[in-house]
């Protein structure tokens, strides 16, 4: 397949596990078109018709690999419940059962040129490693030269300490580099609702701040995020630790007096505010959990794309051997 950028003309890509679409703005701010979306979830399918004008097909599972547009770049935030399980047991001999199978089935059947994939940090370590071993072997015998790293949310923009793996594969040894980290940062002050306009639902109880407050030894005259620890701790940090789509309600409290609301939830995953909420505030909150952190993958497109405009390293015969050119596993030893 020839480089997408070779001809001048505008990239493609799919959009699976779509969730509410975070990654297909990241890649549409980058110059590139979607031209197919897959999400199961009916609440997100609700949320991305919404927002992006196009209901995307259901379970991925059941949709021919064939049938899908061609396209030059498949991107997926693909989930990674199946491969905790099967870390935990005996490994992942076989990636039949997981969701990385689908992806595996449509880059086989499409052949685009490159790929994107994002999970849990996780995912590298889980198994000592043969989970991920087996991954990347996998895209190997698909022909991709393969570059993967973690990457902290906190070093792209957003006041939230959210770690990712990212897996980016190219047919061509391009010569790819992970973006460096971002000079400046929001802080919560900016992701922050005006008071007056949040709603009193979102506050929790004056008895129930009071006993939170007798647990902290220093309270600080900025915006801060409460957090409540497996031991009964009280942290107060500067920035959100990582959103959860389960729960994140219970242990998340803006200035120990209440929960982040829908729009604060979407911010500290980069979303702009223009776009829309149509579900339930339980329902955003799930989506926001669930969802990539935009301006974390808006910098990898950014260097893909950069990357697609520079000519193919020469292959050597090193790389015809090993075509997983760059693996680099970083991640700033930050706590919350």
């Amino acid at each position: 397949m020839n480089n997408p950028l070779s001809s001048k003309k505008q990239p493609t890509f799919i959009d699976l596990f779509a969730g509410i679409g975070g990654i297909r703005i990241a890649f549409e701010r980058n110059g590139a078109k979607c031209v197919y979306s897959s999400e199961w979830d009916k609440d997100c399918q609700t949320t991305y018709e919404a927002n992006f004008g196009e209901k995307p097909d259901g379970d991925i599972t059941k949709v021919d690999p064939n049938s899908i547009p061609d396209h030059d770049i498949l991107t997926g935030g693909f989930p990674c419940q199946s491969f905790s399980i099967i870390g935990k047991r005996e490994g992942i001999r076989d990636t039949r059962g997981t969701m990385f199978f689908e992806i595996e089935k449509i880059l086989k059947a499409k052949q685009p040129y490159a790929f994107l994939l994002e999970n849990v940090k996780q995912l590298v370590t889980i198994d000592n490693g043969q989970t991920f071993a087996t991954m990347m072997a996998k895209l190997k015998d698909l022909g991709y030269f393969v570059h993967y790293k973690v990457l902290n949310a906190l070093d792209y923009g957003v006041p939230q300490k959210r770690e990712r793996v990212l897996i980016v594969g190219f047919k061509q040894n391009h010569p790819f580099k992970f973006p460096d980290k971002s000079l400046t940062r929001l802080t919560l002050e900016d992701i922050l609702e005006a008071e007056e306009s949040v709603d009193k639902k979102h506050y929790i109880s004056e008895e129930f701040t009071q006993k939170l407050a007798k647990k902290v030894t220093n309270l600080y005259n900025y915006s801060t995020i409460w957090h409540e620890n497996k031991s009964g701790n009280i942290g107060i940090h500067e920035y959100s630790c990582a959103l959860r789509a389960n729960a994140s309600h219970n242990y998340l409290l803006v200035n120990g007096k209440r929960r982040l609301t829908s729009r604060e939830n979407l911010r500290l995953m980069g979303f702009p505010d223009d776009y829309k909420m149509v579900v339930s505030h339980a329902a955003i909150r799930k989506q926001a959990g669930n969802s990539i952190v935009i301006p974390v993958i808006q910098a990898v497109a950014q260097e893909m794309m950069r990357a697609l405009a520079q000519e193919p390293i020469e292959k050597s015969e090193e790389v015809r051997e090993n075509p997983v050119v760059q693996e680099e596993l970083w991640s700033e030893p930050l706590h919350v």
